[in-house]
């Protein structure tokens, strides 16, 4: 698979507007590593090789087991290793990202309401809408993983 656009040199003031919304999410009240899972978890339903290669790389550096980042997706058969606002950020997510499946319902809303602020859930969203971009994008314009040697 070839390497179609660099985006990043085509249009650097769009990719510098998604980095502010990237920079916003790094600095917002969200734990670090909780923002990590949710952008491997929405990179792993997109099925973006650089994504997925990326934040198991972020999460690696930021002490998180390989047990847990294998078993991301299958975090609801994961028994304790994920902490109550982890499967909750995990579910929302997953229903965000499936928007077109789920179209996000009450119950989804209300679980994720039950754990996160209105901020925080806010928040939480704007890191799921913005991982989505980032792997359309990296999918779109193939990408390669750092992991992958061309």
């Amino acid at each position: 698979m070839s390497h179609r656009i660099n985006y990043n040199k085509t249009a650097p003031a769009g990719i510098k507007a998604l980095g502010g919304v990237y920079g916003y999410i790094s600095q917002c009240s969200l734990s670090p590593v909780l923002v990590d899972l949710v952008y491997l978890r929405v990179s792993q339903i997109n099925n973006c090789a650089y994504c997925l290669d990326m934040h198991t790389r972020d999460l690696l550096k930021k002490g998180q087991s390989i047990e847990k980042i294998a078993l991301l997706q299958a975090w609801r058969e994961a028994g304790a290793l994920f902490d109550e606002h982890e499967r909750a950020a995990l579910a929302w997510a997953e229903s965000v990202t499936r928007v077109t499946e789920t179209g996000v319902p009450n119950s989804d809303f209300d679980a994720a309401s039950a754990v996160f602020s209105e901020l925080e859930l806010v928040d939480l969203t704007l890191a799921v809408g913005l991982m989505n971009t980032y792997n359309r994008m990296a999918i779109a314009f193939r990408n390669t993983p750092q992991a992958v040697t061309v």
